[in-house]
């Protein structure tokens, strides 16, 4: 499955697999619930304060395709085996989606 950026979905390569990242109201609202203000979130990332947790929690929250048994902390692992600099981009572009009303 590939994201489809007309519906606001944004890929998240991890592992040499591209992810899709579909930021659905129901998903948004597990996010705030878990980190907190989505507004705050953007906040905190326009102003050079991204955090890891916050990209964390709209990743998992928004990760469309999620494999039958597949849990949280190897999801994690595979975020961090790819690298915080290179998620940045893709953070963003979830970001876009969701508040630019795609």
């Amino acid at each position: 499955m590939s994201a489809n950026p007309v519906r606001g979905e944004v890929a998240l390569p991890l592992g040499g697999v591209a992810r899709v990242l579909r930021p659905s109201f129901s998903a948004l609202v597990a996010a705030e619930e878990e980190a907190g203000s989505l507004f705050l979130m953007l906040d905190r990332a326009a102003s050079g304060q991204a955090r890891i947790s916050d990209m964390s929690a709209l990743f998992w929250n928004c990760l469309g395709d999620r494999q039958d048994g597949e849990g949280r902390a190897s999801f994690e692992a595979a975020l961090l085996a790819q690298g915080v600099a290179a998620l940045l981009p893709v953070y963003r572009a979830l970001l876009s989606a969701v508040f630019g009303g795609r």
